[in-house]
């Protein structure tokens, strides 16, 4: 993998399919649509992690892109998380939902990507360097 000196739209068309990788504390897969889009699944692997994944659910959707050699990733709706409340009424609260749009609002997930090709491609987030495989399908 050699650096990257791609501009944003060459790495928003490289990042477009499905994605793994991992971090010390969950195991990632992510596919990145050409609408911008994109569907996140997210499972704990460190079991005080556990609680946390009880709550928010192991799914996300959202918006995404690329600006500056940074990916955003705009959390719209948690699905799986039991915040999401469906009454006998079939009244559906999505707390869950409003919540991860506000905070993503003031605070979106962002990665600065630091080399992208094909098949791979390397992150930094606040923590650690991840490495991401792209799934064939």
């Amino acid at each position: 993998m050699s650096s990257s000196k791609h501009s944003d739209i060459e790495m928003e068309i490289l990042l477009l399919g499905k994605w793994r990788f991992n971090t010390s504390s969950e195991k990632i897969t992510i596919e990145f649509r050409d609408d911008m889009t994109y569907v996140q699944t997210r499972i704990q692997t460190l079991l005080f992690s556990k609680p946390k994944e009880l709550i928010t659910g192991t799914k996300f959707t959202g918006m995404w892109y690329v600006s500056h050699q940074i990916l955003y990733l705009n959390v719209k709706s948690m699905p799986n998380s039991f915040l999401n409340i469906k009454a006998p009424l079939h009244i559906e609260l999505s707390l869950a939902d409003i919540v991860a749009t506000v905070s993503s609002v003031f605070m979106p997930e962002d990665y600065e990507v630091r080399r992208i090709n094909k098949s791979q491609f390397l992150l930094k987030d606040k923590k650690e360097s991840i490495i991401g495989t792209k799934i064939s399908h």
